[in-house]
């Protein structure tokens, strides 16, 4: 699946090369020149994952990385780290702001887009075409269809986002405004029970397969998919 990638980068070559290989791989690409518009950016769309240049104009891209991850709605956002820097001092400095992986220049652009897959696998795997399975319930990202055994089962768009992002987060538990984001996105606004809503549509469509169960209510938290029937509710 497309990600949404904020490219924080001052070098028009670099930030060239960097943005065709990640259209030609199926990305959308968002460029910022300093850490003061990549603000900006991530200020009017969350992206899915940030390239950050650690030598920036103004505020570097290490202070950047370090701003993010104290801000509540940026923490979890995965931070690639691009350097030319190769020291192992420089490197574990990056990795501990909370960078996710660190690059250095120059560097081949299919390991650039191996890394980028590799870290939304394993902070955003909603994102990815994996196909998530869980009790006998199976999502398949890139045909569309959810299954349970060979019967298919026929859900709205949003439930099939909603039951995406669930799949690929079992077992823990998700507060309304959590699925508001990572659902419906962080620039859509609309009442918390919204949720309620898509949660009973996605249980009424799996209840003939008996998979209702594994969507869990936990009171004055949220929801969880899990395959423990222990349901709260």
């Amino acid at each position: 699946m497309a990600a949404n990638i904020l490219v924080v980068e001052d070098e028009p070559a670099i930030q060239a090369l960097i943005s065709t290989n990640l259209k030609r791989a199926g990305h959308i690409v968002l460029m910022a020149v300093d850490a003061e518009s990549a603000l900006q950016q991530v200020k009017q769309t969350l992206p899915d994952l940030i390239l950050l240049d650690w030598m920036l104009p103004g505020m570097s891209g290490i202070e950047l990385a370090c701003r993010l991850r104290a801000e509540e709605r940026t923490r979890l956002v995965p931070i690639i780290i691009l350097t030319a820097r190769s020291d192992e001092h420089d490197k574990l400095l990056g990795l501990e702001t909370g960078a996710d992986d660190y690059i250095t220049k120059p560097f081949s652009p299919r390991e650039l887009v191996a890394r980028i897959k590799a870290v939304l696998r394993r902070r955003t795997p909603q994102i990815t075409e994996d196909v998530a399975e869980i009790g006998g319930l199976r999502l398949d990202p890139a045909t569309h269809c959810v299954t349970v055994g060979d019967q298919p089962v026929k859900i709205g768009p949003t439930e099939f986002r909603l039951l995406h992002f669930l799949l690929t987060h079992t077992e823990r538990v998700h507060s309304r405004t959590q699925l508001l984001d990572q659902v419906w996105g962080d620039h859509v606004f609309v009442e918390e029970r919204t949720v309620d809503v898509h949660i009973r549509r996605l249980r009424a469509a799996l209840e003939a397969s008996g998979r209702d169960t594994l969507i869990q209510t936990v009171r004055g938290t949220g929801y969880r998919l899990s395959a423990a029937l222990t349901a709260t509710d």
